[in-house]
């Protein structure tokens, strides 16, 4: 996993912030009203920045993790 990041560290710091974004845009369906304490603006507003971190790195990873191990799959053949 971590060879991804040394061989193309452009690919990682773009698929990052690109999932951050869409997870950030997805999160902005939700009708925090409903679950957020009243007079709570900057709380909630940090915590859909923290949630959009989160999501997005995790879902970042993934995809980076999948383009890695299906890059290998090749060279489990010619052996």
């Amino acid at each position: 996993m971590n060879n991804v990041f040394a061989h193309n560290p452009m690919l990682a710091i773009v698929s990052h912030i690109f999932f951050i974004g869409l997870s950030f845009y997805a999160l902005q369906s939700i009708m925090p009203e409903k679950i957020i304490k009243k007079n709570r603006v900057f709380q909630a507003q940090l915590l859909f920045i923290l949630l959009s971190f989160a999501i997005g790195s995790a879902v970042s990873n993934f995809f980076l993790d999948i383009s890695y191990w299906s890059g290998r799959i090749p060279s489990l053949f010619s052996r």
